[in-house]
């Protein structure tokens, strides 16, 4: 079996997958508050047990070097040789959660992706993914004329850029707020929504009822409360929160598209995204993705599709953990569950 791992700064999501007929088949996952361990070595113990595993891959938030990444959210070091010592595991490996995410788009079936716009299908070539959750990931996968090739990247940290007068003030609210220079990642992910939110109630001079304040302040997660009234309409301020995220959103994602070039099509990925199709569907992201001047022919023929499936990193982890062992090892469970043995 292979061990796929989605680490995050609040929670560790842990799978183990097998292989059928070429494809992944997922046996089991669940989910670990990460603040309440001591490291990853002590919740991996704790979710295999007894089983036993050839290889394994954790995705990971940041830049990962020579096997090797310190959590900004976590206490953790993570070192791929120590984990593969300590819980005797033969090839571990650590990549960047977006690169999880861009190896896991190539095991998705058509019922896990909603297609947004179908641009132009028949266009090859490289693809983008962008996703926003906690933070916002942004990566690359580079069409080497045979498959696409995940590249990570960091690109959620850029200048957040702002388009007209609003998101201008905007911008100097947060700068207040923050104290400083403000990314993509400030404006588009769950905190993201909450600082727009705030923005529009005390910088901007929107309303905001009675009732919805004593909502927020009872609520656990506030980003949920302005989401689920905006989608049912029952807030204006709400309403235009999401409306000015998702106008951001579609616009950062346009940018990473032509820095890019992804005529191959456009991912959106990450938690937010499957919360709020029905927001993604109404024109708002398309029409900012597409809003590039001189070049937005180029962007109105990207296909541009939504990963539905939540466990899109932890099954491109086990693509990736699988794919990697059978390198060193000469032998791919993969091709072995379609008659195969070896390479």
């Amino acid at each position: 079996m292979i061990l796929a791992g989605d680490v995050g700064g609040t929670k560790v999501h842990l799978a183990l997958y097998d292989f059928t007929a070429g494809k992944l088949k997922h046996t089991r996952d669940k989910q670990y508050p990460a603040k309440e361990y001591a490291g990853l070595v002590e919740i991996v113990r704790e979710f295999l047990g007894t089983d036993k595993v050839t290889a394994a891959c954790f995705g990971v938030p940041g830049p990962v070097r020579d096997g090797r990444l310190r959590l900004t959210n976590l206490p953790w070091t993570l070192d791929s040789r120590e984990i593969s010592l300590n819980l005797h595991i033969d090839h571990v490996f650590l990549i960047n959660d977006l690169e999880a995410n861009g190896y896991g788009i190539a095991e998705l079936s058509t019922d896990q992706i909603y297609v947004l716009s179908e641009g132009d299908a028949s266009q090859i070539g490289n693809r983008a993914l962008i996703a926003a959750g906690t933070g916002l990931g942004e990566g690359l996968l580079a069409w080497n004329g045979r498959i696409h090739v995940p590249y990570p990247s960091e690109g959620g940290h850029t200048d957040f850029g702002p388009r007209n007068e609003t998101e201008i003030e905007l911008l100097r609210f947060l700068q207040r707020k923050y104290n400083g220079r403000i990314s993509y990642e400030r404006v588009v992910s769950g905190m993201g929504l909450t600082n727009i939110y705030e923005f529009l109630r005390d910088g901007y001079g929107m309303e905001e009822p009675k009732w919805l304040a004593e909502k927020l302040a009872e609520a656990h997660d506030p980003n949920s409360v302005i989401t689920e009234m905006a989608l049912s309409v029952k807030s204006e301020i709400c309403v235009k929160a999401l409306d000015m995220m998702v106008s951001i959103y579609g616009a950062e994602a346009g940018n990473l598209a032509l820095k890019v070039l992804s005529v191959g099509g456009l991912y959106v990925g990450g938690g937010i995204a499957p919360k709020i199709l029905e927001k993604l569907k109404d024109g708002v992201f398309l029409k900012a993705f597409q809003d590039k001047g001189r070049l937005s022919q180029l962007l109105i023929n990207m296909p541009v599709r939504v990963i539905l499936e939540s466990r899109a990193a932890l099954m491109g982890a086990a693509a990736y953990a699988e794919a990697r062992a059978a390198e060193f090892s000469g032998v791919s469970p993969r091709a072995a569950s379609i008659g195969h043995t070896s390479l």
